[in-house]
């Protein structure tokens, strides 16, 4: 039965496939209601499009009719065009609410960003969580601002020529006010997951939960007009069945995009290594369209940070960024340590705007001990070398909030639970999960409201001392992506890597326009020769100078003459140089 707050109890009638249902008459709305189960308990609608009291209340009733749209011209950005800023809601302002975001958009726009990915928002329980504990999938956490102040920060972002990303989790619900098992078997015992039971996508009346989580993505794009999904840890969805539910979340996201008129994708986040998820549907893959490539930061994070423990055991040689820069995995079949099994297989064929790289980003942030970001222990010199790398790469760059200017607050793991066994429990399973990167101690406790405030981040920082030279040199990184042909071009082209003296070079052309970045990841001055086009090529970047910080000799004559094919260029310690042909 529907209980509401105007209709009173109206009874629902079952239906040959298992769904209640009723039409309530008088409402409204605004109206609030519950789905009485068994003539026993009262539940929130497992649909509910807003929990105005939170995980425990009533459902409201929304009219998406009535939100005036401003974006009708907007029509999506090519991927291609991505330049990613991942945001949390709650940390990236002092308010922690959608409408406080808008403030900051020209500060984005200025930035270069021209795409901003928000953390989950599904109503979790609380005021402050990462948003992977979220049990209603439909609804726009309340603490946020709701459905229609999500729908106005995406309104403006498009306005101001920015497309919006929605991280959206398929794979568990979390453990506080989950009531959907209530509802049906939308869990499954034949699989687990770190989080607890997984979904149930392939087995007795699996038909009904994809259409579930189908129905959850193709909302997202329709009624809040997002321009992308990013499906979190793919790895914890288990499907056996013929047609893998990525596959065929991807295919109705993709006719729901042709319907609209509108540019919108799907992304993955994947441990797998697995071709499969961006292959093509055609050629047996799931067609979805770009996934994170934490491979690229492992390699990229362990020379920087020398770093070995965890699963960074699996990385440190300087062969593995050459690598990930080449085909995007660095285990494509190779043996594991940190597994202890063979792992991942080629990715050799896709193009590079199917991998979005990044030096930082929540989860590399989040899940350490302190939840220090690289501003906290290593050099500008340093933090300048990661952002190139990231920013001047064939893939799509991804940058966490904050780290453009050297945000030194932490990124802590945070939640807002009310049962005390619960509590416990995640602090304990915040130990086990990480037990392999040695952590001893204590770490910042997760339930307490100081380990959410010291996590928020402070902007004002960007014009700042050291943090202004910082914010200036991403700055000036995305423009040249932006405004140099070939480095806007995604394509991988010539990658050298230089493996006795840590440096790298990588070549990229589009037509008549030729650019070479030149990466030195040591702690001496390095002397790199590299094939060139014959011609004079002119310096447009060189991170050591006085113009961003550094206090080297320039890293190099401004003018390279390349009369034979060749060249040598001398670079300062962690530095990039970049010359681009005349």
């Amino acid at each position: 039965m529907i209980l509401g707050s105007e209709t009173g109890l109206v009874p629902m009638k079952k239906d040959q496939r298992g769904y209640w249902e009723a039409i309530a008459e008088n409402t409204f709305p605004g109206a609030l209601y519950y789905y009485r189960i068994n003539n026993m308990i009262d539940r929130p609608d497992p649909a509910s499009h807003f929990q105005p009291q939170g995980v425990y209340g009533p459902s409201r009733l929304i009219d998406h009719g009535s939100f005036v749209w401003e974006d009708q011209d907007w029509k999506g950005i090519p991927l291609h065009d991505y330049i990613i800023y991942e945001l949390h809601v709650g940390a990236f302002t002092r308010e922690g609410t959608f409408e406080a975001i808008l403030s900051h958009l020209p500060y984005l726009t200025d930035l270069g960003i021209t795409a901003i990915e928000i953390m989950p928002v599904a109503q979790f329980p609380g005021e402050r969580n990462w948003g992977y504990d979220g049990v209603y999938p439909f609804a726009p956490q309340n603490s946020y601002g709701g459905p229609d102040k999500l729908k106005v920060l995406v309104n403006e972002c498009h306005k101001a020529g920015i497309a919006v990303i929605l991280d959206v989790v398929y794979n568990h619900l979390g453990p506080e006010g989950n009531y959907l098992r209530d509802f049906g078997p939308y869990f499954t015992d034949r699989y687990r997951t770190p989080w607890g039971d997984a979904i149930n996508f392939d087995g007795p009346y699996s038909d009904e939960v994809r259409h579930y989580f189908i129905t959850n993505a193709l909302y997202w794009v329709s009624q809040y007009h997002f321009d992308a999904l990013r499906i979190d840890a793919i790895h914890g969805i288990y499907d056996l069945s013929a047609t893998h539910i990525l596959k065929e979340l991807s295919q109705a996201v993709h006719h729901k995009a042709t319907e609209l008129g509108r540019k919108i994708y799907v992304m993955a986040e994947s441990d797998l290594n697995d071709v499969r998820v961006i292959n093509p549907s055609v050629i047996g893959g799931y067609g979805v369209d770009a996934q994170w490539n934490d491979d690229f930061h492992h390699a990229l994070h362990t020379l920087i940070t020398g770093e070995s423990n965890g699963y960074y055991q699996d990385f440190g040689k300087f062969s593995h960024l050459i690598k990930a820069y080449r085909e995007g995995f660095v285990y494509s079949g190779q043996y594991s340590r940190y597994r202890k099994r063979r792992h991942g297989n080629s990715p050799k064929r896709r193009p590079p705007e199917q991998f979005v790289v990044f030096s930082q980003n929540h989860d590399q942030v989040g899940n350490r001990k302190h939840g220090d970001r690289l501003s906290r222990q290593h050099s500008l010199e340093k933090l300048k070398l990661a952002a190139a790398a990231v920013i001047l790469s064939p893939f799509i760059p991804l940058l966490f909030m904050g780290e453009e200017y050297g945000e030194t607050a932490p990124f802590n793991y945070f939640v807002h639970h009310s049962d005390a066994a619960l509590i416990e429990a995640v602090k304990r399973g915040r130990m086990e999960e990480f037990s392999s990167f040695g952590w001893d101690g204590p770490i910042a406790d997760p339930q307490e409201e100081g380990t959410f405030f010291a996590s928020r981040i402070d902007i004002a920082l960007h014009q700042q001392g050291t943090h202004k030279i910082l914010h200036a040199f991403y700055r000036h990184l995305v423009n040249l992506r932006k405004t140099t042909h070939s480095l806007r071009s995604i394509s991988k082209k010539e990658i050298d890597g230089f493996t006795e003296n840590r440096c790298l070079s990588v070549r990229r052309s589009a037509g008549e326009d030729e650019v070479i970045c030149f990466y030195n990841l040591n702690d001496r001055v390095a002397s790199v020769s590299a094939r060139l086009r014959q011609g004079t090529w002119r310096k447009m970047l060189d991170s050591s100078s006085s113009e961003w910080g550094g206090d080297a000799p320039e890293a190099a004559d401004r003018v390279i003459e390349s009369c034979d094919g060749s060249a040598s260029v001398s670079l300062n310690p962690w530095s990039v140089a970049v010359y681009r042909r005349a």
